[in-house]
């Protein structure tokens, strides 16, 4: 069976996004066979792609000598079958939207922490650690004694920041997210506002999880990835998780033998809050994957884990 690599990327510079840069990275990657996200704004780069080893090498290629993007660095894992149905290219304000004008990670960011040093920062008895990711990301795992702040978008999270801060005022504060782009604008929020003690794990989880072995870690749990893998875990391995064709929540191998799990239309998550009306799209909509993958093509309307 043929592996893809896998590649999650950004970089924050300048950049004069348009219809030419778009359509330019969508022929890259139809040219090579390579599949996933990129999302081009004003600020820059973001995105997660896989395919081929040689093709995402070359659309890496091709997205370094985009203005600015020379130094442009990627976290790469495997997986056994093309985790993305679809290719998207989209040109968007923010390349993480926080809906903060004025934020710049180019201007002011936290301190960077490589991941052989985050252990001993996250256990000092006066760092605080925040989990920046929604709240359904973390319910599949976390660092050890991080807060949730059980956003359900980041847009939440400039307004809960402020809260805990009113609390916890002379903290030092550590931060993390899956890639480590979330934290770059965090951080910055935080600096802007003054707070000069704060730090964020360089790379985020998926560099930990890559660089440090599970003997000696302090993650709890598997991590969410935007894709049809849904989790990994120490290693990048695949986790355990699946995805809820209905409500997109991560589904734990406790969910899947719960009697609200019904394949492609419900989980215990969303099996009382949705609708007969609802259900019955959601069951259509899962027949017709089924009839595809049967006839050996992909059904598009199939869950697609979204964008990072």
């Amino acid at each position: 069976m043929p592996r893809f690599l896998v590649a999650a990327l950004y970089k924050f510079t300048p950049l004069n996004n348009d219809a030419t840069m778009q359509a330019h990275l969508k022929q890259a990657c139809s040219r090579n066979a390579v599949f996933g996200t990129i999302l081009l704004a004003p600020e820059g780069v973001n995105g997660t792609i896989a395919g081929p080893e040689a093709g995402v090498r070359a659309v890496l290629a091709t997205l370094r000598a985009l203005p600015g993007c020379t130094e442009l660095e990627h976290k790469e894992s495997w997986a056994d079958s093309q985790p993305f149905l679809r290719l998207k290219v989209r040109l968007k304000k923010e390349i993480v939207t926080m809906g903060m004008p004025g934020i710049d990670p180019l201007a002011a960011v936290g301190h960077y922490v490589e991941p052989e040093d985050w252990n001993d920062l996250i256990s000092a008895p006066d760092v605080v650690t925040i989990d920046t990711r929604n709240d359904y990301e973390v319910r599949i795992g976390q660092f050890e004694g991080a807060v949730n702040p059980e956003t359900l978008t980041f847009r939440e999270f400039p307004e809960w920041f402020r809260k805990f801060r009113e609390n916890k005022p002379n903290t030092r504060v550590a931060m993390y997210c899956t890639g480590g782009i979330r934290c770059e604008k965090s951080t910055s929020f935080a600096v802007e506002a003054g707070i000069e003690d704060v730090y964020h794990l360089k790379g985020g989880i998926l560099k930990y999880l890559e660089n440090i072995p599970e003997e000696n870690s302090l993650w709890r749990g598997e991590c969410f990835v935007f894709d049809q893998r849904v989790s990994v875990g120490h290693g990048l391995v695949q986790g355990d998780y699946a995805l809820c064709h209905g409500c997109r929540e991560p589904l734990s191998p406790e969910d899947l033998r719960s009697d609200k799990y019904i394949p492609g239309e419900a989980c215990p998550h969303c099996h009382d809050r949705t609708s007969e009306a609802q259900k019955l799209r959601f069951r259509e909509r899962h027949k017709q994957a089924l009839l595809a993958k049967s006839r050996g093509q992909v059904h598009i309307g199939s869950a697609d884990a979204g964008d990072s």
